[in-house]
């Protein structure tokens, strides 16, 4: 429930209630009828698990909330990485730069796996045009 409050565009007053009541009905369902969640290692099992058995349209607060769990280390680590790459390329020589360019080059530099299988012939063909 704490971490749904976070999630204010996705749980407001009404689904948080709503989730609450799902969160308690749940526990008991997968306590005491379905085997199916004895056995599980982590969220990203519990997921899968509802998903396979259709209880992501039954329980969707929960399911939502599952999601929201397992995209935040994703999300965490990309803005991780953008914040890095920002420390690199805007220091104190290149303070003075524009927010256009420096959007450029950290998407340059996030993405370089991707700039790295395209030539710089093409790159430069494509900007000059």
């Amino acid at each position: 429930m704490k971490l749904a409050e976070y999630y204010l565009s996705e749980f407001d007053d009404n689904k948080l209630r709503d989730l609450s009541f799902q969160l308690d009905s749940f526990s008991i369902y997968a306590r005491t009828w379905d085997s199916k969640f004895v056995n599980l290692k982590g969220i990203k099992d519990l997921a899968i698990v509802m998903a396979k058995i259709k209880l992501d349209q039954t329980w969707w607060h929960i399911y939502l909330l599952v999601k929201l769990t397992l995209i935040l280390l994703v999300a965490t680590a990309s803005v991780e990485r953008a914040f890095s790459s920002m420390k690199l390329i805007k220091n104190d020589l290149r303070n003075s730069i524009s927010e256009e360019f420096l959007n450029g080059c950290l998407v340059c530099n996030i993405e370089r796996n991707l700039f790295a299988t395209i030539s710089n012939d093409a790159i430069i063909d494509r900007f000059q045009n």
